[in-house]
């Protein structure tokens, strides 16, 4: 056994018995939420997952689990969704693509090809193919060539194993969910847990999908108004990373949506095809943020977007978007914290392995003092304690 592998196990032990001290206090405010469910209903106020106080009751900061627990699970699984509440998430994320007979599955990308034993099917080794996907020419597995019933023979693993090798002592142990399946699992969840699961929902690569026939926004809307989550105040947020998919479902359902932002240079897919000239550096100013603020409820912009970093990599000056978009009434919700080295600005790394944890804590106080709404994470427990000293000082 090499030094490293003697240091991870420690260093999980460390932050198991933290999330462990985040789980305790989660199961008191799971049976605090219980009993007032039950003396809600004695009142006759209906406090069924769906028709809740909506996203405004949230606390703040809002701990997103990203692609469940990521940091510990392979993303988008069963597992790694039910270890994200487990360590005390107060959202859980799914990312959508479609199967070729139309079913929506969990996936980050519809290229599979890293994310699932697929390369190991000798009978799907004719399904490798280059596709062009939002002008970047990708060459594997991709879900709208497998139906539903092909892609469940498949078993999710880990996708950045080189990084992440605890997580590989997973692989194969789930398959793909579909999102009908989260809803179900989310419904069984909450009613187990005492409290409403919160959902937040991206559409990937819409365009694209709906120039093969295979829209998403659609046959989202239909899934959410089956279970009750279409509703203003319903458990789940609608994001995505173009505008004009958000824009869509707000006529489908009254669920919030959030406009995900990149860098500040890029242009949305759907601004490229319609010959749109802004960038998100348009969208992040007042006047694209009122834009935004007039069919969504939030924006998750990437972190440096909140605090742009240098040519070392290391955080600077806040900007103020913040401030502007709370000033239109929009919530923020950035992407994505990470504990690892490689993850992590410059200043917070600790030695030279990119994959051990660096300053987490360090990190996360820089963007949380900031004042951002919420935050997605891959480590949703280190989100957490963070959240709470930070509550702490206040």
């Amino acid at each position: 056994m090499t030094q490293g592998e003697r240091r991870i196990p420690a260093r999980r032990t460390v932050l198991g018995a933290a999330g462990a001290t985040v789980l305790g206090a989660s199961t008191a405010l799971a049976a605090g939420t219980g009993t007032a469910q039950a003396a809600a209903a004695d009142r006759g106020e209906d406090r069924t997952p769906g028709r809740g106080h909506g996203y405004r009751s949230l606390p703040v900061p809002t701990v997103i689990g990203h692609r469940g627990a990521s940091g510990y699970r392979p993303e988008h699984t069963l597992g790694s969704y039910r270890h994200a509440l487990d360590l005390g998430a107060h959202v859980v994320e799914q990312d959508l693509v479609p199967t070729r007979d139309g079913h929506l599955v969990c996936r980050h990308e519809n290229d599979i090809t890293g994310t699932t034993d697929v390369a190991d099917h000798p009978e799907f080794a004719s399904r490798r193919t280059t596709k062009t996907v939002d002008g970047v020419a990708l060459t594997g597995w991709f879900t709208e060539d497998f139906t539903l019933a092909e892609l469940k023979t498949l078993r999710a693993k880990e996708r950045i194993p080189a990084t992440r090798q605890e997580n590989t002592l997973y692989d194969g142990r789930w398959t793909i969910p579909t999102f009908e399946e989260v809803l179900r699992w989310a419904e069984d969840e909450g009613r187990r847990r005492g409290r409403e699961v919160w959902l937040h929902v991206e559409t990937k690569h819409p365009s694209y999908f709906r120039s093969l026939g295979l829209g998403l926004e659609e046959r989202l809307a239909k899934l959410l108004r089956r279970y009750g989550r279409h509703r203003a105040n319903s458990p789940v947020f609608l994001q995505s990373f173009e505008p004009s998919s958000i824009q869509r479902l707000a006529k489908l359902v009254d669920a919030p949506g959030v406009v995900l932002l990149s860098g500040a240079g890029s242009r949305p897919w759907d601004f490229v095809e319609a010959g749109d000239p802004r960038t998100v550096a348009d969208l992040v100013t007042p006047e694209g943020l009122r834009w935004i603020a007039s069919y969504a409820q939030g924006i998750g912009p990437t972190l440096d977007l909140v605090i742009p970093k240098d040519a070392s990599g290391r955080l600077g000056t806040p900007t103020t978007l913040v401030r502007d978009a709370h000033a239109q009434g929009l919530i923020l919700h950035p992407y994505t914290h990470r504990n690892e080295n490689a993850f992590l600005p410059a200043e917070y790394r600790k030695g030279t392995d990119p994959t051990a944890y660096g300053d987490a804590f360090g990190s996360l106080k820089r963007y949380l003092e900031t004042g951002i709404d919420g935050i997605f994470a891959d480590n949703p427990d280190t989100a957490l304690l963070a959240a709470a000293d930070l509550a702490g000082r206040d």
